[in-house]
C-alpha cells in the first residue's frame, strides 16, 4: 500500500484528553494544555476531558486510569524530563499495553533541528494503554507544537482506525 493509501480509513471526531502534569500550572497559566486543545478542535476532534495533575507517580497513574475509559486518545504533557519530579514517562510505560518507539526518536530528531543537544534530553513517548492511544510530550508550548503538528495529528485518524476505535 502507498503511504498516502494508509489514510484512507482514518477516523475523524475523536474524543481526545488532555492532562498537563504540572505542580506550578494553573487552568490559566496552562499554555502547553490550551494549544493542545486548539490543535485538537481544529483538526476537528473534541477535547472531553481536560485537567491538571500534579507530578507524582500515584496521582499521574489514578488520572490517567480515570481519563482513559472516556477518550480516543489521551495527551500527556508536562514532566518528561530528567529531574527528579518528572516521573510521567515512567508511569505511562508501565501502564501501556504497546508502545510506539518511532514517538520519540522522530519527536527528538525533529527537536533537534530547533534546539539543537539538547533534544535528547526529552523522553517523549507514545503507545496504547487499554486500546486507547496515549502519547506523552514536553510541557514547553514550543514542543507540544511540534509533536502536535509534525507527528501525532497526521497520524491520529489513522492510528484510531487501526486500534478500531
Amino acid at each position: 500500500m502507498a503511504a498516502h493509501e494508509h489514510h484512507r480509513h482514518d477516523k475523524s471526531a475523536l474524543r481526545i484528553g488532555i492532562i498537563t502534569l504540572s505542580d506550578t500550572r494553573t487552568p490559566e497559566t496552562d499554555e502547553s494544555g490550551r494549544l493542545i486543545r486548539e490543535l485538537m478542535e481544529r483538526a476537528g476532534h473534541r477535547v472531553v476531558h481536560y485537567e491538571i495533575a500534579p507530578d507524582t507517580p500515584e496521582l499521574i497513574e489514578r488520572a490517567i486510569a480515570a481519563a482513559i475509559e472516556r477518550v480516543d486518545a489521551l495527551i500527556l504533557n508536562g514532566g518528561t524530563g530528567i529531574a527528579a519530579r518528572d516521573s510521567t514517562i515512567e508511569v505511562a510505560r508501565r501502564m501501556m499495553d504497546k508502545e510506539l518507539d518511532g514517538f520519540g526518536e522522530l519527536f527528538r530528531m525533529l527537536s533537534y533541528h530547533e534546539i539543537g543537544p539538547a533534544a535528547f534530553l526529552s523522553r517523549a513517548l507514545a503507545g496504547v494503554i487499554r486500546g486507547k492511544i496515549v502519547v506523552a510530550m514536553p510541557g514547553s508550548p514550543a514542543a507540544c507544537r511540534l509533536a502536535m503538528e509534525k507527528l501525532l495529528l497526521p497520524e491520529l485518524g489513522h492510528m484510531a482506525h487501526l486500534l478500531g476505535l
